[in-house]
């Protein structure tokens, strides 16, 4: 695995070391020694997956408030996905900002999302699936969420109209949002 550093400190881009023949390849999504020689989160105690029917879906920006705060390595499994993560650390020089990478079943690329980062996508095909790896495990009291559509955050969503629940229209923008230190 290649560990890419994104402009948000502590969110990397993980690419796969792929080991391609006729058959076609094999590669490892997971090895607690290579992320723990990245500093990063080993132990991941629940595993989800979001199933996303129609182009367009939009689901986020989610976060759990502290001291629940969520950790996540992420990768599309099918069709593709337009992935943001969003900076929500106040003492973080990039708080306020975002992060977006283009997540396919073919590119295999993952994210790993530190705590303290809400995170959204939108689906960019029909049928578009994404798996997490979550640690720790999700808390409902502590959801919480911002506006996908915050202006001060200008998140440059690919594509219009976007399927979204009305829990995710009705979240505060950044500025009245519960935040971390």
């Amino acid at each position: 695995m290649r560990f890419v550093r994104l402009p948000l400190p502590g969110a990397f881009r993980v690419e796969l070391h792929r080991h391609d023949d006729d058959r076609g390849f094999f590669a490892r999504t997971f090895c607690a020694d290579e992320f723990r020689a990245q500093g990063l989160i080993t132990e991941f105690v629940q595993h989800s997956v979001s199933f996303n029917a129609r182009k367009g879906t939009l689901r986020g920006l989610h976060y759990q408030a502290d001291p629940h705060a969520e950790t996540k390595l992420l990768r599309c499994t099918a069709g593709a996905v337009f992935d943001v993560l969003v900076d929500l650390r106040r003492s973080s020089p990039t708080f306020g900002h975002w992060h977006a990478e283009t997540l396919t079943a073919d590119n295999h690329l993952m994210l790993y999302i530190p705590a303290g980062c809400a995170h959204g996508f939108q689906a960019m095909e029909d049928r578009s699936e994404l798996y997490y790896e979550i640690a720790p495990a999700y808390v409902p009291d502590a959801a919480r969420g911002i506006a996908f559509d915050d202006p001060t955050l200008a998140i440059a969503w690919p594509l219009p109209d976007p399927v979204v629940s009305a829990a995710d229209r009705k979240r505060p923008r950044l500025d009245h949002a519960e935040t971390f230190a």
